[in-house]
């Protein structure tokens, strides 16, 4: 039998979203959001019903075509019209993940009943998550401001058995998914389209990935890191509490605090150190490591805003008889936040290769690349080659979205926040984050092996130990992309219960 989350007044986090979809939870509507939304739905009708006059998207044009009345007969037409026209997404197809977070998220905004949505609607939303029918969305198209209009469209297409969806992994047209699952086409009401195109919803759900994977990244830069400072026979004191209690951001501090757990009772940490001081990469990973979690919890406190709010236009407040055509639906609060992401993970990457290059450097007593007869082979010169092209590619990556605006709309829609682009480069840079930090795994493993008899602390030795399981040390040269992609699995998939702070 399957288990239910139900969408409900409470708070969403990103944690109960991690909940959901790691569970593989199916999504129901609890009983007092089917009543809100009900109430809104029959607030808006008699409205329509009672001739009230003009009002944004319910009964007129869009966007510059506001001033264009439309008549009581047409008003489905509309709708449907706003759909199909908006649907003009290019670029590559999104991911499912993506797609399964934006079908959650709208559903999540359609239930607080500020939107005019039918309960009915809503509840087909819920149907093509739980039997994990994905509408065929594209990257590019969305703006960012007026909401992200045409993924949303995409995603809207087979409510009307228009476009495509991804099912049993195969792409099937929305007419033959209807016909299979037996379902009519929603006749979408007035300002039914509006309220599913309105909504910053491809923006929020590229950011809750990034948010869930940069948690995982930030961990894992901390462990790798660890493991790299003991392969490079560095010192333990800039992590001690002292020096950040008279520096004491808080990001700084979590991951100070973070290190020394990772370390303790090593004995390469205990060994007496020839070399007074480390590089920075290695002594100022509290400084930088925390700076970026620190940047972490901003974003995600703007995203946790933002997928418990109403982010559609106009909005409906049927208690006091009012309709307001506002701009909720503009994107500036999370591109900035977005691309504030994309540049403190970016640091990540940048700080974690500087580490690699030390490794392979033959300092301290390594050898030249890491392998012990260095010129017959190669070792592992080339993986920092690819780890600094990665580098370099985040760094264009993490150039920001946000300071651009482009006019739209015949100048009605004068500023927007390209949010989704700020998204969808942000979602590049983290998979280009892994591999970067799988290299640096990889390079901090095999330098490890010459520090033996030394051992490294137990939670790094147990690490370490999962590692090898996957990834053997390199005695001669392979093709390393085999091991780089057996490094990238492990990280994506090793459990950090016991290695988080």
């Amino acid at each position: 039998m399957a288990e239910f989350h139900y969408i409900s007044n409470e708070t969403l986090s990103i944690d109960t979203i991690y909940r959901i979809i790691s569970n593989d939870l199916d999504l129901a509507l609890a009983e007092e959001v089917k009543d809100q939304v009900a109430t809104c739905r029959n607030y808006l009708d008699n409205k329509i019903e009672n001739g009230s006059g003009p009002v944004y998207g319910v009964n007129t044009g869009f966007g510059s075509l506001y001033s264009k009345n439309i008549k009581t007969e047409n008003l489905e037409k509309l709708q449907e019209n706003l759909v199909k026209s908006h649907a003009c997404g290019v670029g590559p197809k999104v991911d499912d993940d993506i797609v399964q977070l934006m079908l959650l998220l709208k559903v999540q905004s359609l239930a607080y009943g500020n939107s005019g949505a039918q309960v009915e609607t809503i509840e087909r939303l819920i149907s093509l998550y739980n039997h994990k029918i994905y509408p065929v969305v594209y990257r590019y198209g969305s703006l960012g401001a007026s909401g992200d209009l045409a993924p949303l469209a995409h995603l809207s297409l087979p409510l009307l058995g228009l476009g495509e969806v991804a099912f049993d992994g195969k792409v099937d047209s929305g007419k033959h998914i209807n016909a299979t699952m037996n379902w009519e086409p929603i006749h979408l009401k007035a300002k039914e389209g509006l309220a599913l195109l309105n909504g910053t919803q491809f923006m929020s759900a590229f950011g809750v990935h990034a948010l869930l994977n940069a948690k995982r990244i930030l961990t894992l830069a901390d462990v790798i890191g660890a493991l790299s400072l003991e392969a490079f026979d560095g010192r333990i004191e800039p992590f001690w509490p002292q020096v950040h209690q008279i520096r004491p951001h808080q990001g700084q501090k979590s991951v100070a605090a973070h290190m020394l757990k990772l370390l303790a009772n090593s004995e390469i940490a205990q060994k007496e150190k020839e070399h007074v001081q480390d590089p920075y990469s290695f002594r100022c990973i509290p400084q930088v490591h925390g700076a970026s979690l620190d940047s972490y919890n901003f974003v995600l406190r703007t995203f946790e805003t933002e997928i418990n709010s109403v982010s559609d236009n106009p909005n409906v407040f049927p208690e006091e008889d009012l309709i307001i055509s506002a701009g909720n639906f503009h994107g500036q609060p999370l591109a900035l936040a977005l691309d504030y992401l994309a540049i403190a993970l970016a640091e990540v990457g940048n700080i974690s290769e500087r580490r690699t290059f030390q490794l392979i450097s033959g300092s301290r007593g390594l050898p030249n690349y890491l392998v012990a007869n260095p010129g017959l082979n190669s070792g592992l010169m080339m993986p920092q080659y690819a780890a600094a092209s990665l580098v370099s590619k985040n760094k264009e990556l993490a150039v920001p979205s946000s300071t651009d605006s482009i006019v739209s709309s015949n100048g009605q829609e004068d500023h927007v926040s390209m949010g989704a682009n700020a998204a969808t480069k942000t979602f590049d840079l983290i998979n280009n984050l892994y591999s970067i930090l799988a290299i640096e795994l990889l390079t901090a493993a095999q330098a490890l092996h010459f520090r033996r008899p030394l051992r490294t602390s137990l939670i790094l030795e147990q690490f370490y130990s999962n590692f090898r399981e996957q990834v053997s040390f390199i005695e001669n040269d392979k093709i390393l992309h085999t091991e780089l992609k057996k490094a990238e699995d492990f990280i994506k998939s090793v459990d950090l219960h016991n290695l988080s702070e």
